[in-house]
């Protein structure tokens, strides 16, 4: 590979960075990086309607927390600004002012009331909307009694019908796309802003763009914009496209962003007694948003979204990167899975680090074939990754990862977390990790108790009174070591002939509410007497006067 790559990732500020747009800037960014060349973040905010306030920012965290920094862009700067097509309207307007004066576009006045009508009768006719063309393109003088009337005023680029357009894809070869078939797109909006498919183009030939790497969705909007390069830039090579596969949901269909939204609304419905005004208030969202939003007609900002799932506790789905990092994973695992979906190494390597990813990254190795989104996979990465971590690594992750969530755990100082992340072994996850010991950094008085742990280890076999004698025998130990905990149970249960889990787990659900935690001689030394002895009274209070079977 000596080219050095110039590629780009242009998202809109219009949600979360998804899975999907990770993959996209992963795969952009990792040529660039293997090339020695250029990674472009550029902000394609032209749909004012759609930006959402928190979106860019996120799209800006969420990539800088997966690693991925771009040479160009928001915050860095650089010879190409600026990185958002919003502040780019002048250039815009200046090739836009030229395909007019050549005859290249046109404007138009139609209505949405007019256009709706055509695509009805094209429907009728069962066939896609083509725009027709006029027989002569209207002047500005035209244009002036239009807008003077009210009517919108947009402009459409005359696609050249002399022949078919012929796209060359990395992935999928030679593909060729009837002229006829595109029809003449808008590349100006009523609002004077350009569209999508206009100011890409614009944007990629300014910034020296050599590659294009996105998903196959785009590929419908490739031949028009290549005409577009070709009737702008005569004598400049177009970029290399390559169109990756789609990524399948391990629940069934695309991978959606959507899919978060969706889960909310069914949640919402199906649940009894929704108490529908407190849940919009916990969205900060209007009562008829809210009811916008149950009909299926709109969907609020994520941020929203999120709130009103916390309100009525349902779990959604992990879609967008912020899910995974709240959820407990680390940067390098979604790296290395990400990379995978529609790319092999030319091997069977699958657990790499970034340094492999980015020395075996080669677009000859994208794949047709669709991917799966497998969690299951995913979890077992993270797994592995949470194994591979060094130790201050790991506690950077883990430190970073309880401010995120806000956990009580936030408060440790780094000899104690360490401490803690030893004990977890094996964890899955950070939010493992956080789970496991956030019973240490609570008060006596908020340790809640999962109800099926206290009938099976507490009203179950003598729970309580087990747990009374633990207490007994707790209380008249001078030192709670690990060693003098450990001797402790282990007696107990051989002198009563009982495995140590009938001896341990009581105790268990008395310190932390649940039969899951670090292990029990640890968790007590580090609980300390007091607050030990302090949870078994609360435990044995509470529960003391239910009937044991």
């Amino acid at each position: 590979m000596s080219e050095k790559a110039v590629t780009r990732f242009a998202p809109s500020p219009t949600g979360y960075l998804h899975v999907g747009g990770a993959r996209t800037a992963l795969f952009n960014w990792l040529l660039a990086r293997r090339t020695g060349g250029t990674f472009i973040l550029r902000i394609e905010d032209t749909d004012q309607r759609r930006n959402t306030p928190t979106a860019m920012q996120q799209v800006i965290d969420d990539l800088r927390w997966l690693g991925i920094e771009w040479d160009e862009g928001p915050e860095a700067g650089g010879p190409n600004g600026p990185y958002l097509q919003s502040e780019r309207k002048h250039i815009y307007d200046k090739y836009l002012r030229r395909l007019l004066d050549e005859q290249k576009a046109y404007y138009c006045f139609d209505t949405p009331q007019e256009l709706e009508t055509m695509r009805e009768k094209a429907e009728g006719q069962k066939g896609n909307l083509t725009y027709l063309r006029p027989e002569r393109f209207p002047d500005e003088n035209e244009v002036r009694i239009a807008r003077e009337q009210g009517r919108p005023v947009t402009v459409r680029f005359a696609v050249p019908q002399e022949g078919p357009i012929v796209v060359q894809d990395v992935v999928r070869g030679e593909i060729t796309f009837a002229a006829a078939e595109i029809g003449d797109f808008i590349i100006q909006k009523n609002d004077g802003f350009p569209t999508y498919n206009f100011a890409c183009v614009v944007d990629d030939h300014l910034m020296n763009v050599t590659h294009i790497i996105r998903g196959q969705e785009h590929l419908n909007n490739t031949p028009g914009q290549q005409a577009l390069w070709q009737a702008l830039f005569t004598d400049a090579p177009l970029p290399k496209y390559a169109h990756m596969s789609v990524t399948v949901s391990d629940t069934g269909g695309k991978l959606s962003k959507r899919e978060r939204p969706e889960a909310l609304r069914r949640a919402i419905k199906t649940l009894q007694a929704v108490n529908l005004g407190r849940l919009a208030e916990a969205g900060a969202i209007a009562a008829d948003q809210l009811d916008s939003f149950i009909n299926g007609k709109t969907t609020p900002d994520m941020p929203s979204i999120d709130a009103m799932a916390r309100y009525l506790g349902v779990a959604l789905p992990e879609i967008n990167i912020v899910d995974f990092l709240k959820s407990g994973y680390l940067p390098e695992t979604m790296l290395n899975f990400l990379a995978l979906l529609g790319w092999n190494p030319g091997d069977n390597r699958e657990i790499m680090p970034v340094e492999e990813l980015v020395e075996s990254f080669d677009l000859a190795r994208l794949t047709k074939s669709n991917s799966l989104f497998d969690r299951q996979k995913l979890l077992a990465f993270n797994t592995e990754h949470i194994r591979m971590a060094a130790g201050g690594r790991l506690l950077g992750r883990l430190k970073d990862y309880l401010q995120v969530v806000e956990s009580p755990m936030a408060s440790a100082d780094d000899e104690l977390l360490s401490r803690i992340a030893g004990l977890c072994e094996g964890a899955r996850t950070l939010a493992d990790i956080d789970r496991k010991s956030r019973f240490l950094f609570l008060d006596n008085e908020e340790i809640e108790y999962d109800e099926k742990a206290v009938k099976k280890v507490l009203l179950k076999s003598d729970g309580l009174g087990i747990l009374a004698v633990v207490r007994e025998r707790l209380a008249a130990t001078d030192e709670l070591t690990e060693q003098a905990i450990e001797d402790l149970l282990r007696g107990l249960a051989e002198e009563r002939e009982l495995g140590l889990g009938k001896v341990a787990q009581p105790l268990r659900v008395a310190i932390c509410g649940t039969t899951i935690s670090l292990p029990i001689f640890d968790s007590i030394q580090m609980l300390g007497k007091a607050n030990t002895l302090k949870r078994i009274d609360n435990t044995l209070k509470k529960f003391g006067t239910q009937t044991q079977t």
